[in-house]
């Protein structure tokens, strides 16, 4: 019975060092992939401030979203 125990014991400790290992390896290998990604690609700067997404919406068309959305949520409250 105490050899059945620890060949388990082993056997726990060889799966717990090679998921240890897999995942060391993928810590690793995306570590590296990022480098490379940075180096390759860097980020391009934006030139100028991008354009006010609600300036061509009407703001009749606002109000009517709105009171849709609150009148929505009030049916639908008790459930």
């Amino acid at each position: 019975m105490a050899e059945m125990m620890s060949s388990g014991v082993e056997l726990m400790f060889a799966g717990m060092g090679i998921v240890f290992l897999f995942l060391t390896m993928l810590v690793g290998s995306i570590n590296v992939m990022s480098s490379l990604v940075q180096r390759f690609f860097p980020d391009i700067p934006a030139i100028g401030t991008a354009p006010s997404v609600s300036s061509g919406i009407d703001k009749n068309i606002i109000a009517a979203i709105s009171a849709a959305v609150h009148q929505h949520r009030s049916k639908h409250k008790q459930n």
